[in-house]
């Protein structure tokens, strides 16, 4: 099935039944259009190691179990290790057999039967059938209720088991509908491990102890310092969205971690590495000298929330007046933004989600800059500008406080965009662990928060406090009552029996966040941008925009 594609004035993207997928893509600087390769000509060669060098491993949760990570960068790593029951189309959005060869959905979405793939096996040597789906599954139900805000919890929410049925066919059962669940059996975090990883500890597991029936075995992972992957022999089950079926051409994978763009830039025009991969996108003059070197840039839009600020309303915190918040949300000029920070090029954003979310909806009528509206609105509301240039009321200076554990080349410009409006902006660099602290005991006042997966039940994750990922920054995020609605419409979406419903809940959703209550400041649209060095051959984003390295060869 192929996803059918509704256009507004940006891209609306529904899915077919339950199969939530992205399609928008954006045109990447190499003839790859985003999902492809840098140069693909040539006849592949065996052997070689790619070097890879990643921004920072997670400082809060150094783990490379699937079920756990949320992290990008590791995620991609998982990619080439851990195979799942489906793939997604990045071009289109179908879901496509892999471990799975068909499947159905049945009872409002609340039964799902897989047929499995024969032949399969683990890198340990063992055999993948029904009995492997049924414990990673009830492993991961486990994980879920062992480990409060674990990541994956959304993803099987409302899990109540799996029968098998016979060697290659389940049934996987939920109490309430899940019209997600799909979609998650495409990603790494629904990824199926081998037995002999389940028998190990959550602990264990994060540390690296993990076999999946990838066409990579992990060698190693040494947390916040690199990653090392080797070539599986006799791997002949990829999805059909590989470019070739068998081995991988490269022999090693060789991932480090560098923390400043400049520096993992320089390895990459140097030759010391093949691909560099950064958190956030390149700067305008980093791609001109990226694009110069005669390397290529990569990219792809990052399905989920875009990188968007979310403000603690509660009691004492300035952004608990609404009024504020709106003016906060009209003072951001974010076609500026993306126009100064990342070229002329670059998308502006749109709405709460990136452009290749599915359920999408184009809030940019509540997003566009209002530098009257907003100081009518703080006028109006008691903040008068002061000598400083700054608003005050009853000798109190309007401030918002906004921690950070990485400056940004954007900060300063943001802080001149509210300055603006009267609105100081005191951007506090602090440690990783700093911050995690400040974070968990609620002092700011704005945070940022984003995470990546091709459904827009991911941001449960950040604002359902059922799921979140961080439980006081969701607490934070939203008032008792503004939680129970933000949690009514998630659970409208994950119920409903068709596209139109889900597409129904995810807009209402968007328009309560954005435009009634401005509970999100989207700041800019996440494209994910790699560099990719000139001898590197096959690249390919998935359709999380995660690296796929099976058909990636280099040239001498």
């Amino acid at each position: 099935m192929t996803l059918p594609l509704r256009r507004r004035r940006s891209v609306r993207i529904a899915a077919i039944a339950v199969l939530a997928a992205a399609t928008t893509v954006l045109s990447a600087c190499s003839a790859g259009g985003g999902t492809t390769t840098a140069a693909d000509t040539g006849t592949p060669v065996k052997g070689g190691t790619l070097k890879l060098a990643f921004w920072p491993d997670n400082p809060n949760l150094t783990s490379i179990d699937p079920f756990q990570i949320y992290w990008i960068e590791t995620r991609t790593v998982l990619r080439n290790v851990v195979d799942s029951l489906t793939d997604q189309d990045p071009k289109t959005g179908e879901l496509v057999p892999w471990l799975a060869t068909d499947w159905k959905a049945e009872d409002s979405n609340t039964k799902f039967t897989f047929d499995l793939k024969q032949g399969v096996t683990f890198s340990d040597g063992t055999p993948f059938t029904a009995d492997s789906v049924k414990l990673a599954f009830d492993s991961d139900a486990a994980e879920a209720k062992a480990i409060p805000g674990v990541f994956g919890a959304s993803y099987i929410s409302g899990y109540e088991g799996t029968k098998v049925v016979d060697d290659d066919t389940v049934e996987v059962t939920f109490a309430k509908p899940n019209a997600a669940f799909l979609q998650a059996t495409s990603t790494t975090t629904l990824g199926i491990l081998a037995a002999s990883s389940y028998a190990k500890t959550a602990e264990q597991r994060s540390a690296g102890e993990i076999i999946g029936s990838g066409p990579f075995t992990l060698d190693s992972y040494a947390p916040t310092k690199g990653i090392e992957l080797s070539r599986r022999t006799g791997y002949d089950w990829a999805s059909k969205l590989n470019a070739h079926q068998g081995d991988a051409y490269l022999k090693h994978v060789s991932v480090s971690y560098v923390a400043e763009d400049s520096v993992r830039l320089g390895q990459l025009t140097s030759g010391a590495i093949d691909v560099d991969w950064p958190r956030n996108p390149f700067s305008a003059p980093n791609q001109q000298v990226l694009t110069a070197s005669g390397d290529t840039l990569e990219q792809r839009s990052l399905p989920g929330p875009s990188y968007t600020l979310y403000p603690n309303v509660s009691a004492g915190h300035v952004l608990a007046d609404q009024v504020v918040r709106q003016a906060l949300q009209k003072a951001i000029d974010r076609a500026s933004y993306a126009k100064t920070i990342f070229g002329a090029k670059y998308p502006i954003v749109t709405s709460l989600f990136d452009t290749t979310t599915p359920f999408y909806s184009d809030r940019s009528g509540a997003l566009g800059f209002d530098l009257a509206g907003a100081t009518a609105l703080l006028d109006g509301d008691g903040w008068k500008v002061g000598s400083d240039g700054y608003r005050h009321k009853g000798g109190k200076t309007l401030t918002i406080d906004y921690p950070t554990n990485a400056t940004f080349p954007g900060d300063q410009l943001l802080q001149d965009q509210l300055k603006q409006a009267g609105i100081k902006l005191d951007i506090r660099v602090e440690t990783a662990a700093q911050w995690a602290a400040d974070r968990a005991a609620g002092k700011y006042d704005l945070g940022v928060s984003y995470l990546t997966r091709a459904d827009p039940s991911v941001a449960q994750s950040i604002l359902d406090t059922r799921y979140a990922t961080a439980a006081v920054f969701a607490q934070n995020a939203a008032s008792a009552e503004q939680q129970q609605k933000i949690q009514s419409l998630f659970d409208q979406g994950r119920a409903a029996e068709s596209n139109d419903a889900r597409d129904t809940a995810y807009t209402a959703l968007q328009q309560y966040l954005i435009d009634d209550q401005s509970l999100a400041f989207p700041l800019f649209e996440r494209v994910q941008h790699v560099g990719v060095s000139s001898k590197v051959h096959g690249f390919r984003f998935t359709s999380e925009a995660f690296g796929s390295f099976s058909d990636i060869w280099l040239a001498s």
